[in-house]
């Protein structure tokens, strides 16, 4: 964001670009190592490309290791919020709620009670009762969040859930 700054502030007509050297790939950490140590240049963020971590990738086994180690772990407050705000005003796409869908687990069949209409209608998933009952996406994780949280008192003041 930097340069992108600089070139709306300074103006594109300011800045040129210059191939200094064509090299093969595998020099190219090294060669733009050397030409960072002898133009010093201001909008470069990467003060070293050839750090560790430049260009490489986990192995699957790692990857699993990583995992591992970070199950049963939770987010503290600070960034649940950091999440919270930064997801806040977006919807997600078509294809990432499927993908959330097919995560979850297999449907849990429940049972709707309207107290005001002393009525009482089953349903094969959360997401079958949240469509007739007009509870739109993200809301209808309302319902998991009732069983989840054990609570009793009626959701809006007027339906409670019971799986079956």
């Amino acid at each position: 964001m930097y340069i992108c700054n600089s070139l709306i502030k300074h103006g594109y007509f300011n800045f040129s670009l210059t191939i200094l050297e064509y090299c093969s790939p595998e020099k190219c950490l090294i060669r733009e190592k050397h030409y960072w140590d002898v133009l010093k240049p201001e909008y470069n963020i990467a003060q070293d490309p050839t750090a560790p971590m430049s260009g490489r990738k986990h192995s699957d086994k790692t990857k699993q290791i990583l995992s591992d180690a970070r199950k049963g772990t939770t987010h503290n407050n600070e960034t649940k919020t950091k999440i919270s705000d930064a997801l806040k005003g977006k919807t997600p796409s078509k294809e990432t709620k499927t993908k959330i869908s097919d995560a979850m687990p297999t449907s849990i069949k429940i049972e709707v009670t309207d107290i005001k209409n002393d009525t009482t209608t089953s349903y094969d998933s959360i997401s079958e009762a949240s469509r007739a009952l007009k509870i739109s996406f993200p809301r209808r994780a309302a319902i998991s969040i009732y069983f989840i949280r054990n609570k009793k008192k009626p959701y809006k003041g007027r339906y409670t859930f019971k799986k079956i």
